[in-house]
């Protein structure tokens, strides 16, 4: 196991120290970080798709916009 040791606001730490009375302090701050990594790795593949998804637009055989109209009814139906 690793140490980490970070500054954070007083109230902060008493709310956090409120909040988990009798819980074991470490496991929740494990699992909080596990979690933002997850997160900031789930943000980064979103904005690597989006940017595969419009280096896409324009290379397509462009369409009337009749042809959209038409394709969007067949789509309802």
């Amino acid at each position: 196991m690793a140490t980490a040791n970070f500054s954070i606001p007083a109230s902060l730490k008493a709310e956090f120290d409120r909040v988990f009375r009798g819980e074991n302090k470490s496991a929740i701050v494990s699992r909080l970080m596990a979690e933002a990594v997850a997160e900031r790795r789930r943000s980064e593949q979103r904005a690597r798709a989006i940017e595969a998804l419009l280096s896409l637009q324009g290379q397509g055989p462009e369409r009337s916009q009749e042809e959209v109209d038409l394709a969007r009814q067949s789509l309802r139906r």
